[in-house]
């Protein structure tokens, strides 16, 4: 495990299961770069940021299902659609999604860029014209597709719904009335499923690299984020 444990602190850091148990722990050089190299599964294209347990517990594909999620402070259960695209598709369904949260909106940008020493951070700013976030977003997109280790969430506190894009490129909206986003995932070529499983669900690896945690810097500053935890 030597060459593993350096490579993931160099690159990748590991979800969910430990090393003692890790589909990776056994894998030589030559079998973990070309499990690393693998991009598409079946029609499904991945981005760089994330990749699948070696024993693909979840074998990553498009679709859409309902959840929800338990509000602790208000002891509410607040409707969730999850969804999964493929790569070509995924930028432009994340921008479209963004669409009926109106035209001002709070952002909370998210990274675990030092994940092994301080977990992840979330990154606050509020009130942006929603032209200017997505202009600005646009002009980052390759950072936010790629990079395992920034997630990104728009939210309007007054309606209130939140559309995240998190570190695992998964798209997810909260908040009631969601029919209008699920509109938005079917046009978009995605099927409920509400029997699917996303690559959050089992063991995986998140990538980013040097590059990456500069271009990160340049987005802070240009959503006029100071760095203050939110």
């Amino acid at each position: 495990m030597g060459f593993l444990k350096k490579f993931f602190r160099n690159v990748f850091h590991e979800d969910v299961l430990s090393e003692s148990t890790s589909s990776f722990e056994k894998l030589s050089e030559d079998e973990l770069e070309a499990h690393l190299g693998v991009s598409r599964y079946g029609s499904f294209q991945m981005t760089d940021a994330v990749r699948p347990s070696y024993d693909l517990d979840v074998v990553p594909s498009a679709g859409f299902r309902h959840d929800v999620y338990r509000d602790e402070s208000s002891r509410q259960d607040v409707p969730v659609v999850m969804a999964a695209a493929s790569r070509e598709r995924l930028f432009d369904t994340f921008m479209h999604l963004l669409d009926p949260l109106g035209p001002v909106v709070d952002v909370v940008v998210e990274t675990s860029h030092d994940y092994g020493a301080t977990g992840h951070q979330d990154l606050y700013r509020e009130h942006i014209d929603m032209p200017i976030l997505q202009s600005i977003l646009w002009d980052f997109e390759d950072l936010l597709v790629n990079d395992g280790c920034v997630g990104i969430a728009v939210l309007n506190p007054s309606i209130p719904q939140e559309v995240q894009f998190d570190e695992h490129k998964l798209l997810i909206v909260y908040g009631k009335q969601l029919t209008e986003y699920e509109g938005i995932l079917i046009d978009s070529g995605l099927n409920c499923r509400e029997d699917m499983r996303f690559v959050t669900e089992a063991e995986h690896v998140h990538s980013t690299n040097d590059e990456f945690i500069e271009r990160f810097e340049e987005l802070k500053m240009r959503l006029g984020i100071d760095g203050n935890p939110y």
